[in-house]
This record gives structure tokens, C-alpha cells and sequence, in this order.
């Protein structure tokens, strides 16, 4: 898997992450808000809402021992998600490079 770094988080391919999904210990965390995440989803994807005032306290719970694929509508909430994740401490927290319309442009499974 390619991961590159751009000094400020770093980012997953779409084709990349799709190979990633499923694997023992990755979750792929959504933070798109509800109502966009009713027009589709990564299957098996969490979900925390960015504009969440307890966003911060959310990510805090999650287990850092995991690998995370943190994806939006187009990359710039999660960018700045796995920033957070960082500050946090976590570990391995990527962001889908070009978020969920890529995955969808991409041709890639999406749950309703």
C-alpha cells in the first residue's frame, strides 16, 4: 500500500484504501454528516459528524490501537480529522485521498 505524506496528515488512494478495507484492524470512519451519509456510504463505515461539538471527545474514544481510513465528502473535513487523530496520538490515521466522491467516481461499492 502507497501511503504518502504531505507534512500535514497523511493520504490513502482510493484503489489503496479499497484494498485495506476489511482487513483485520483498519475501520473507515466517516465524518461527513448525517445527511449526506443517507446518500451512501462505505460499507461497514463509521460514522462521527465533523460539525459534532463533541467531535473531538468522539475521536478520543476510539480504539488508537486500530488503523483508520478517515473519509468526507472530498477530503478537506477529513484532513483536517486525521490532524485531530494525530494530536490525539493515533498512530496509523489516513485520509481518503479525493473522499467519497472519488470512491464513488471509482466505481467502488457503496451501501444505501
Amino acid at each position: 500500500m502507497e501511503l504518502t505524506s504531505n507534512g500535514i496528515n497523511d493520504d490513502i488512494t482510493v484503489e489503496d484504501a479499497a484494498k485495506k478495507i476489511g482487513m483485520n484492524g483498519v475501520c473507515v470512519l466517516d465524518v461527513r454528516a448525517p445527511e449526506e451519509r443517507m446518500r451512501g456510504y462505505i460499507e461497514g463505515s463509521e460514522n462521527i459528524n465533523f460539525y459534532d461539538q463533541d467531535f473531538r471527545n468522539k475521536l478520543e474514544k476510539l480504539d488508537r490501537s486500530k488503523t483508520y481510513i478517515v473519509h468526507c465528502a472530498v477530503g478537506g473535513r477529513s484532513a483536517k480529522a486525521v490532524k485531530i487523530m494525530k494530536e490525539l496520538g493515533f498512530g496509523s490515521a489516513y485520509n481518503l485521498t479525493g473522499g467519497f466522491g472519488e470512491w464513488v467516481k471509482k466505481g467502488m461499492k457503496v451501501g444505501r
